[in-house]
C-alpha cells in the first residue's frame, strides 16, 4: 500500500510539489538552526563577516557554471534522450558529467592556487588578520565544489525522472554538515573547521542521491562522448552562464561594499536575505522545480493551453502564498530576528539593523519567488537567451543602486537596491513571455494580485494590532514574551487572511484545496 502510494505521489506535480515543499522546509528548519548558532557564536563580527566572505570564490565558480546553468540546459535536452533510447541517456549524462568534472577541477585547482591574489580584490575592506582566515577557509569550500557538481547532475537526472524525494532531502544534509562543522569542528579547528562543515555537508549532499538514481536505472560510466547532444546542452547553457555569472559578480560586488562599511555589514546582509529566501524556496523554488517537467512535456508535445493553464496555476499559488508572507514579515520582522537569531553574542543593536534589512527585503518576496517560476518558463523553450538578458539588465541596475545607496543608509541600502532590481526582474520576465506565449490568463492573473494584494494588507493590520495588543500584556524583553507575541501576532494575520479569502471568494484558495484534495486522493488511491 504504502509503496504504491509513495509512488504515485512522487511521480505527480502536485505529489512532487509536496514533497520538495516539505523537504525544503525540512532544510530550512537545519538552515535556521545553522544561521541560529552562527549569530550565538559570532554575531554581526569580523569572524562573520570572513565566514560569509569565504563563499563568494567557491560560489563564483559554482552557481555559475553548475547550479542552474547545467541542469536547465540539462533536463530539457536529457529527456528528450533518456525516453527515447535509456542506453543513449546514460551515455549523455555520463558524458555531460565527465566533461564538467574536467573543467571544473582545472578552475578549482587554478582558484585554490591564487586565492591570496584574488580575495583582496573582492574583500578590499579586510584587515590583515581577516584577510588570511578569509584565504584559508575560501581554499577549503573551493574542493566542496566537486562534490557539488556531481550531485547537481544527479540531482538534474532525478528531477527529469520526476524523482524528487532524495532529491528534496539532499538541502538538509548539506546543512547537517555545516551545523557539524560549527558544533564539532570550530571548538577543535578554529575558524577553518567552519569550511570543513561545508565540505562535509556537500560530500553528503551527493551521497544522499546516489541510492535512487541507481535505483532508477543510472549508473557511472567513464565515457566523454562529445555529440550532438553534448554541444546542444553546452550551447544551451551559454545565456544562461552568463547570467549567472553576472548575479555572481553582482554578489560579489555586494560584497566589496559592504566589506568597507561598518564591522558586520557583510554578516548582516547575509542573515536578512537567508531569513527572507525562507519563504522563496519553499513556496516558489520548489513549485517552479516540480511544475519544470510539466514545462518542457507541454513544450515538447506543442500544447500551448496545458503550458498556459499549468503557468497561471502556478503564478496564482505563488502569489497567494508569498504577499501575504511579505506583509507579515514587514510587520513581524524584528520578533522573528530576535527568536531565530538573538542569543549569546547577537545582541538588541545587531537584531536591529538586521531586522531592518529584512524588512526591506520583504518587499520583493513575491517577486523574488515568480522569478524561478518565469525563468523556468523560457527553458522549457529551450531559450536561455532572454533570462539571460533580463537578469544581466537587473544586474547591473542593482550594481549602480547599491553603490549610491550604501553610501547613505548603508546595509540597508544594499537591501533596497536588491528588492527594486528583483521587482524590475520579474516584471521584465512576465512582459517578454507573452512573445512566446500571447495568453496566459492575464485577467485572472491581475484579479487574483489586487485580491491578494487587498487580502494580505488587511491581514497585515490585523497583524499589527495584534502586535500592540500584545507589547501591553507581555514582557517583551524575555525569548518567552517576544516568541508569545510574535506567534500570536502571526497566526491572527494568518487567519484573517484565510478567513478574507473565504469571504471574497479568492479562487486561489480553491486551487490550495484541490491540490490539498488530490494529496488526499492519491494517499487513498494509494491503499487500493
Amino acid at each position: 500500500m504504502w509503496q504504491k502510494l509513495w509512488h504515485k505521489i512522487n511521480n505527480s506535480v502536485t505529489g512532487g510539489a509536496l514533497i520538495i515543499a516539505f523537504f525544503s522546509f525540512l532544510a530550512k528548519i537545519f538552515a535556521l538552526l545553522r544561521e541560529k548558532l552562527i549569530a550565538h557564536n559570532f554575531a554581526a563580527s569580523e569572524m562573520a563577516d570572513v565566514y560569509y566572505s569565504a563563499f563568494r570564490l567557491p560560489d563564483l565558480i559554482f552557481n555559475t557554471l553548475v547550479l542552474g546553468a547545467l541542469t536547465s540546459a540539462f533536463i530539457p535536452v536529457f529527456q528528450k534522450v533518456w525516453f527515447k533510447n535509456k542506453e543513449d541517456g546514460l551515455k549523455l549524462s555520463n558524458s555531460v558529467l565527465n566533461f564538467f568534472l574536467l573543467f571544473i577541477t582545472i578552475l578549482v585547482v587554478i582558484a585554490y592556487i591564487f586565492t591570496p591574489q584574488i580575495m583582496p580584490l573582492i574583500t578590499p575592506g579586510f584587515n590583515d588578520g581577516q584577510m588570511t582566515d578569509v584565504i584559508k577557509l575560501s581554499r577549503v569550500m573551493l574542493i566542496s565544489v566537486l562534490f557539488f557538481v556531481v550531485s547537481n547532475l544527479i540531482g538534474g537526472i532525478l528531477n527529469s525522472l520526476k524523482r524528487f524525494f532524495s532529491f528534496s532531502l539532499a538541502a538538509s544534509f548539506y546543512n547537517i554538515g555545516i551545523i557539524i562543522g560549527i558544533v564539532v569542528f570550530y571548538p577543535r579547528f578554529g575558524l577553518v573547521g567552519l569550511a570543513y562543515g561545508v565540505l562535509l555537508g556537500a560530500i553528503m549532499h551527493l551521497l544522499i542521491q546516489l541510492p535512487e538514481v541507481h535505483k532508477n536505472g543510472w549508473h557511472y560510466k567513464f565515457i566523454l562522448k562529445f555529440d550532438k547532444n553534448l554541444k546542444r546542452i553546452l550551447k544551451l547553457m551559454l545565456p544562461r552562464t552568463i547570467g549567472l555569472a553576472a548575479g555572481q559578480i553582482n554578489l560579489i560586488v555586494i560584497t566589496m561594499i559592504a566589506s568597507t562599511l561598518t564591522t558586520g555589514s557583510i554578516a548582516v546582509f547575509n542573515y536578512a536575505n537567508n531569513l527572507q529566501s525562507l519563504p522563496v524556496s519553499l513556496f516558489a523554488v520548489s513549485l517552479a522545480i516540480a511544475v519544470f517537467p510539466t514545462f518542457t512535456q507541454a513544450v515538447n508535445e506543442k500544447d500551448s493551453k496545458s503550458f498556459s493553464q499549468n503557468f497561471s496555476r502556478s503564478f496564482r499559488r505563488i502569489l497567494f502564498m508569498l504577499i501575504p508572507i511579505s506583509v507579515l514579515i514587514v510587520v513581524l520582522r524584528a520578533q522573528l530576528v530576535r527568536v531565530i537569531l538573538g542569543s549569546g553574542a547577537f545582541d538588541w543593536d545587531e537584531t536591529y539593523k538586521t531586522a531592518q534589512t529584512l524588512g526591506i527585503f520583504a518587499t520583493s518576496i513575491f517577486a523574488q519567488g515568480l522569478i524561478p517560476l518565469l525563468a523556468r518558463s523560457f527553458y522549457a523553450y529551450e531559450d536561455t537567451k532572454t533570462p539571460m538578458s533580463i537578469s544581466i539588465f537587473s544586474i547591473i541596475i542593482n550594481i549602480v543602486l547599491s553603490w549610491q545607496l550604501a553610501q547613505y543608509f548603508g546595509v540597508f541600502g544594499l537591501a533596497l537596491a536588491f528588492s527594486v532590481s528583483s521587482i524590475i526582474n520579474m516584471m521584465l520576465l512576465y512582459v517578454f513571455l507573452h512573445f512566446k506565449l500571447p495568453n496566459i490568463d492575464d485577467n485572472k492573473i491581475l484579479k487574483a494580485i489586487l485580491k491578494i494584494s487587498l487580502n494580505s494588507i488587511l491581514a497585515g493590520a490585523v497583524a499589527y494590532s495584534t502586535l500592540i495588543f500584545l507589547d501591553v500584556l507581555l514582557d517583551t524583553h524575555t525569548f518567552i514574551g517576544i516568541f508569545t507575541q510574535g506567534l500570536g501576532a502571526g497566526l491572527a494575520g494568518l487567519l484573517s487572511y484565510l478567513v478574507l479569502g473565504i469571504v471574497f471568494r479568492l479562487d486561489e484558495l480553491d486551487i490550495v484545496k484541490k491540490m490539498l484534495r488530490k494529496f488526499v486522493l492519491l494517499f487513498r488511491n494509494g491503499k487500493h
